[in-house]
């Protein structure tokens, strides 16, 4: 999804994710009209939004912000497994290709690492749909590129990969479709995979 400033891109993906009402019109997911009153009803539904500024909690490590609110538990029923948890999050890097320990601190990782906590979070709810708002705007040039990669492999398991983005050079390169937000009427993109471009009509 692109389009200028202003133009409703992160809003429309609010609504999705049941973070704002909307005040018409209907969404419609797996041939069913739904309507999402709060963010779970969204979560439920197996949509998870990565939001621009990451929603993790600094002081916590990585495994804990993965599993916050859904911690497994241990034999006796109310102690939470850290060990499970740990060895959960991990499995969840190994789908992704990615080397971060479960162990660290949230708050000394970069903003590419982050990321892909974010990611392993909606992996680890089982998401089904991803939305991610402007997902490379505080990364690296050699970051983003990891993350496009990233974002293809989701792609390529069946995830559906809402991307939001101003940066038409990324859309290029993982989009199979894309729609615009404010005066363009219409919007093509040959290709996925930076094998086509995108080109904007009335």
């Amino acid at each position: 999804m692109v389009g200028e400033n202003g133009a409703g891109k992160s809003t429309l993906m609010k609504i999705l994710a049941g973070v704002i009402l909307p005040d018409a019109g209907t969404i419609i997911l797996n041939g069913s009209a739904r309507r999402f009153d709060r963010p779970g009803d969204s979560l439920a539904a197996g949509i998870s939004m990565i939001y621009q500024e990451l929603g993790l909690a600094g002081d916590l490590s990585v495994a804990e912000n993965i599993f916050l609110g859904r911690e497994p538990s241990g034999r006796l029923g109310w102690a939470v497994d850290f060990g499970a948890m740990r060895k959960r999050a991990g499995a969840l890097f190994d789908r992704l290709g990615f080397s971060i320990d479960p162990d660290a601190r949230v708050g000394d990782l970069s903003a590419a690492d982050a990321q892909m906590v974010e990611i392993a979070k909606a992996l680890a709810r089982e998401a089904s749909i991803i939305v991610m708002d402007e997902p490379t705007s505080s990364l690296s040039a050699s970051e983003a590129r990891k993350l496009l990669a990233t974002v293809r492999s989701l792609r390529d398991r069946g995830i559906a990969v809402v991307y939001i983005s101003h940066r038409l050079e990324e859309v290029a390169q993982v989009a199979d479709d894309c729609v615009a937000g404010g005066r363009a009427d219409s919007v093509e993109v040959a290709g996925a995979g930076g094998a086509g471009g995108i080109a904007f009509g009335r």
